[in-house]
């Protein structure tokens, strides 16, 4: 039987001594549970990722949106940006979402509301946050189920990217060329199931009409795809 969680509500998760926040949200008979890796200085209340997070929920899958900084260091980041490049830090932080979320999915009686069948967790990482992303899904092979990158700088994963077992899907925008070079750069590195979308007329932030549409309509396929129930 499914274990269930209750639906949209503000969560706190401890990583590394911090308490982050996060805001969970999950559809009636959700098919599996996402959760977001943003980056380079963004936050939970990031306009494009609760835009891709909404099409996902749209396609029966809950998503946990989460602070990977606490309002201090964010405060710090601003102006030195020491914190949205350390990436070794977003991958903690983003591992103990992992579990926390995989936690909850798995004790029985622990909570009561909507019911989510068990399954493998989904990543979604932005910018830096992608990079992060693919370190969880190295140290979590058997918790994380797929992974879709958005603009994101997989290179910054370094050597854990041979690691990745689990499905990846890297979306770049076609103006985009650095980071289109060093995703297909990456992409020659990783050795699970991949692929690499390129959208055509994006810039890196997806600003261009259309363009964040195509983003959510891909992750939500990959998603769909590859997250399967145990």
């Amino acid at each position: 039987m499914a274990e269930t969680i209750p639906t949209d509500r503000a969560v706190e998760i401890v990583a590394d001594g911090a308490t982050l926040h996060g805001d969970l949200a999950v559809p009636e008979r959700a098919r599996g549970m996402v959760v977001f890796a943003h980056g380079s200085g963004s936050s939970r209340h990031s306009a494009r990722n609760r835009f891709v997070a909404q099409t996902l929920r749209e396609a029966g899958l809950g998503t946990l949106l989460m602070d990977l900084l606490t309002e201090a260091e964010e405060r710090t980041d601003v102006y030195t940006r020491e914190h949205r490049f350390d990436i070794d830090l977003l991958a903690r932080r983003v591992t103990a979402a992992a579990d926390w979320l995989a936690g909850e999915l798995a004790a029985p009686g622990k909570a009561r509301g909507q019911a989510v069948p068990p399954a493998r967790l989904g990543l979604f990482g932005a910018s830096t946050g992608a990079a992060a992303a693919l370190m969880c899904a190295a140290k979590r092979p058997g918790v994380i189920g797929a992974v879709v990158s958005r603009g994101g700088r997989p290179d910054l994963a370094g050597g854990m990217l041979g690691h990745v077992t689990a499905p990846t899907l890297l979306i770049v925008g076609g103006h985009d060329d650095v980071v289109i070079e060093l995703n297909q750069k990456a992409l020659e590195v990783m050795t699970c199931v991949k692929r690499l979308e390129i959208v055509p007329g994006a810039t890196h932030l997806f600003e261009e009409p259309g363009t964040l549409d195509q983003v959510a309509r891909l992750a939500a396929g990959w998603f769909a795809e590859h997250l399967r129930r145990t």
